[in-house]
């Protein structure tokens, strides 16, 4: 059975920062792609930062809303995706969810979510 656990929310003042963590466990084949997304009360989950290849580096994608202020790394020896947040501003409340599109050694391929961390940015 596939596990993903986030780690490392909290509160924050604005300007200062957090950092995320994902791990993933289980009969894993291999991660085709990571990704974080969050969700504030009242809104849909948005796509926040994404890993989609591990070739060439496996550069990430941000939304325009945090384009500059985050920065996502991913790990797939080790099945662990970060996520590092600078500068963080109230808007930036949240809770956030690990992503994983993946492959299971029984040979079923899908998205597997983590169980969210919630990231409180407030004086």
């Amino acid at each position: 059975q596939v596990q993903l656990v986030e780690s490392g929310g909290g509160l924050a003042q604005p300007g200062e920062s957090l950092r995320i963590s994902c791990v993933a466990s289980g009969n894993i084949l291999k991660i085709s792609s990571m990704a974080w997304y969050r969700q504030a009360p009242g809104k849909e989950r948005e796509e926040v930062a994404a890993i989609t290849t591990f070739t060439s580096g496996g550069s990430a994608n941000y939304a325009d809303s945090v384009k500059g202020r985050f920065t996502m790394s991913g790990d797939n020896s080790k099945k662990t995706a970060y996520l590092q947040m600078n500068s963080l501003k109230p808007e930036d409340t949240a809770v956030y969810y690990c992503q994983f599109n993946l492959l299971t050694e029984s040979w079923t391929a899908g998205d597997y979510w983590g169980q969210g961390t919630q990231v409180t940015v407030s004086s």
